[in-house]
């Protein structure tokens, strides 16, 4: 570990050695840290949320680096930029990972991108909240090319009062898995109502992600699939964007859609109908927002509408007055228990048995790179304790694999703070105490609670703002994760703007 930090010092001397009052669109950091704990599972709140590069198990090293150009100020029609982000660690097993690494292109209004980008998808907190529910920055980015509107674009004729903004993107999904060679689909659509300097604004939108195509032989019925690979035509992708059913098609070529396929939607459709609401006073402002969960018919026949993610945030503006302050709080509500209800069939009210992030065909269910894309609080199964029941068994394989989740039945009341002591130390405190019950095919033993919390504490060298050391503290208790502790400790050095794009980000979503 001391070489870490001979190397972070050797690195920012030579590379970060220039002054930062010329505001250059050039960004970077170095990171060094290491982590101890008890016993050997990473806490939940550790791991949670960070793009996949926290190891599952305590007591590692970390070394972190990145690279990027911004679009340059003032605003050009034309212009272009890169990040590359590498982060390897070291505990008991070596690994890199490069969660980053993307070159995009902005015409006009609109921008190009083509890589692995860090992104969260729905109008919710990032920062302290929970994360939204479809896509929330808890797996490593999935490599994509993009055609997005990345800031509110206004209406013309309603001078500002209508704006809009959204993305359309496709994506491949690795090859560890039982299914290998697929794809990801996704697109968003948001809409603002309120000028910007308004202190009321309106927000609304939805998200649509699927995962489709792929190859698989682990399969033992045409049932699931047929001759080995999933649809991938013209016309199977227009039903996939479309998330068009395929039980009201006649002309449905059965000689390579499966039954399954036939009698559903082609792939795996999920995601998220948002509505969001924004004040803006002299002191303080407020945010509000709403994130409905679908994955088929159950949303659009209101027979899951209690599941979803419930929020609001309170910042306050203005310079620190006291020595020790708030600026912002979150509070959520997490609920998946609904799910339609647990049987599924053909009358709108039988429409559930959703089994939210589990899925017949991709047995991997709605993860990449063995972490779950969604709220971290329907994991992979083997993060639970041992003696609680494992997943499901996949159907029509020999018997070899089990579904991603044993728990996508849960409520969880989340609290999430930031503040300031003394001007110079930082702080976020995030507390989450969690109810699961498992799933419908198999319920967890009643009162199976968890309380996973967080504290993490930064400052700046002092005459050195470019320098932050930062200490955090996680704990879990309670009946569904193993009881542990965990601490990590880390060094790190911005260059340029990289104090706002990797310390101080966005926190309200997409």
């Amino acid at each position: 570990m001391r070489s870490y930090f001979l190397l972070l010092f050797i690195w920012s001397t030579a590379a970060f050695g220039q002054s930062d009052s010329v505001r250059k669109p050039i960004a970077g950091f170095v990171e060094t840290g290491l982590s101890v704990g008890t016993p050997s599972q990473t806490p939940f709140w550790l791991r949670a949320k960070q793009y996949g590069i926290v190891p599952d198990q305590i007591s590692f090293d970390q070394l972190r680096a990145g690279f990027s150009r911004h679009y340059s100020q003032p605003v050009r029609k034309l212009d272009w930029g890169l990040g590359v982000e590498a982060v390897v660690n070291i505990g008991q097993s070596r690994r890199f990972i490069l969660p980053e690494l993307y070159v995009k292109g902005r015409v006009g209004v609109l921008e190009f991108m083509a890589g692995r980008r860090r992104k969260v998808v729905g109008l919710a907190d990032t920062l302290l909240g929970v994360g939204p529910m479809a896509w929330s920055g808890n797996a490593l980015p999935i490599p994509e090319i993009q055609i997005s509107l990345p800031e509110y674009v206004p209406i013309g004729f309603t001078k500002g009062l209508i704006a809009f903004k959204g993305f359309y993107s496709h994506g491949w999904f690795d090859n560890r898995g039982p299914v290998k060679g697929s794809f990801l689909h996704q697109k968003a659509f948001y809409g603002r109502l309120g000028k910007p300097n308004w202190s009321l604004k309106l927000y609304a939108g939805f998200n649509h992600q699927v995962q489709w195509g792929g190859r698989s032989d682990v399969f033992t019925s045409d049932v699931v699939i047929k001759n080995g690979r999933f649809p991938t035509s013209l016309a199977d992708y227009f039903d996939i964007i479309s998330g068009t059913s395929l039980g009201a098609k006649e002309d449905t070529d059965t000689s390579r859609i499966s039954k399954g396929d036939r009698e559903n939607r082609i792939g795996n459709h999920l995601g998220t109908i948002d509505l969001g609401a924004e004040w803006t006073g002299k002191h303080f402002s407020v945010w509000v927002y709403r994130q409905s969960y679908y994955e088929d018919g159950s949303l659009f026949y209101l027979i899951n509408i209690a599941d979803g993610l419930n929020g609001i945030r309170i910042q306050r503006s203005g310079a620190q007055t006291r020595r020790f302050q708030i600026r912002e709080i979150v509070a959520e509500f997490l609920y998946t228990l609904s799910q339609g209800g647990p049987t599924f069939g053909n009358l709108p009210a039988e429409r559930g048995a959703d089994n939210y992030f589990n899925h017949t065909q991709y047995i991997d269910g709605w993860s990449y790179g063995g972490r779950g894309i969604g709220t971290p609080f329907i994991g992979y199964y083997g993060e639970s304790r041992v003696e609680l029941p494992a997943a499901v068994k996949a159907n029509y394989t020999n018997g070899a694999y089990r579904l991603f989740t044993n728990n996508n039945r849960v409520r969880v009341l989340h609290v999430g703070l930031a503040g300031t002591v003394a001007t110079h130390y930082a702080f976020r405190l995030l507390c989450s105490l969690s109810d699961n019950l498992g799933t419908y095919a198999i319920a967890f033993p009643k009162n199976t609670r968890q309380l996973s919390a967080l504290l993490s504490v930064s400052a700046p060298f002092k005459g050195k703002p470019d320098w932050i050391a930062r200490v955090m503290i996680a704990v879990d208790r309670g009946k569904l994760l193993p009881n542990s502790t965990g601490i990590y400790f880390s060094l790190r050095k911005t260059w340029g703007f990289a104090q706002a794009r990797f310390v101080n980000a966005n926190t309200s979503g997409f």
